[in-house]
């Protein structure tokens, strides 16, 4: 029998790792840079999330930074310098590695919520982008700033998801010139499904994440998988997706508990199973 991990598991090096009520929080913490990513902590945040898979007792997952920023993206001198020098092969090794870390957020079970303050940039933004859910404060500025360091918009499946987020134009006029979006730019554009006070941000990321914690965390892993499976469908096929999804969900524990429930006029206990 596949037995499941515990939370208790993981202890990263390089980033914050917190969790309470079934909520995992990862703080990327490096405040005096403004958090950005190196190529130990882009391989840890990927090993931790292909690994959420099997761990059941995280439910929700939010990602934030310290200090009043969120993460600067890729470290100028730990990361940016040595790629100037690397043959293909290494170059191929990294970008692939970046769009893996991507690949594992989308693919965890849990809902995963970004709550983001101050600068969420390059790399930084493509974190927030594989998140489910994303909060943010009128401070903060988005940007896919690759262009600006010589490179493509294209990085860590910006021109696939970026567009299905916020639009096609939209996603372009960033990805071309690499700008920042304003927070009301956000809010408006649905980059931002909420965007709050600085110093509440984290709280009412966490909030949101126990809720979805407590609810029927196997219809919402079910909803995730469907949200990324369903981009590649076209509509008869999506309708049969769904009708097979919907009928395994209710063969789940959960199901039947809400029914119990709502006859005796109580609110259902959600376990997951």
């Amino acid at each position: 029998m596949l037995t499941a991990y515990s939370a208790d598991r993981f202890a990263p090096k390089h980033f914050g790792w917190a969790v309470a009520d079934r909520v995992a929080t990862i703080t990327l913490n490096r405040p005096e840079r403004k958090n950005p990513l190196t190529f130990e902590s882009y391989a840890e945040l990927r090993d931790l999330f292909r690994e959420l898979v099997y761990v059941a007792d995280i439910r929700a997952v939010v990602v934030t930074g310290a200090g009043g920023n969120f993460c600067s993206g890729g470290d100028v001198h730990d990361i940016i310098g040595p790629l100037v020098g690397m043959e293909m092969a290494d170059l191929l090794r990294f970008t692939r590695m970046t769009g893996d870390l991507v690949k594992a957020i989308r693919a965890a079970p849990q809902t995963v919520i970004a709550a983001i303050d101050g600068i969420c940039a390059g790399a930084g933004a493509c974190v927030a982008m594989a998140a489910d859910l994303r909060f943010g404060t009128p401070r903060a500025k988005t940007a896919f700033l690759f262009t600006r360091v010589g490179l493509a918009g294209c990085d860590m499946g910006a021109c696939a998801i970026l567009p299905r987020i916020i639009g096609q134009g939209r996603a372009a006029e960033l990805l071309f010139t690499g700008r920042s979006m304003s927070a009301d730019e956000a809010e408006r554009w649905g980059w931002f499904n909420r965007v709050v006070a600085p110093e509440s941000v984290l709280a009412d990321a966490q909030a949101l994440a126990r809720e979805l914690a407590h609810g029927p965390t196997f219809g919402h892993a079910m909803t995730k998988k469907m949200l990324d499976h369903e981009w590649t469908m076209g509509i008869e096929q999506a309708i049969e997706a769904e009708a097979q999804a919907q009928a395994i969900c209710m063969q789940t524990e959960d199901f039947a508990r809400a029914y119990h429930a709502f006859v005796a006029k109580q609110k259902p206990a959600f376990k997951g199973d």
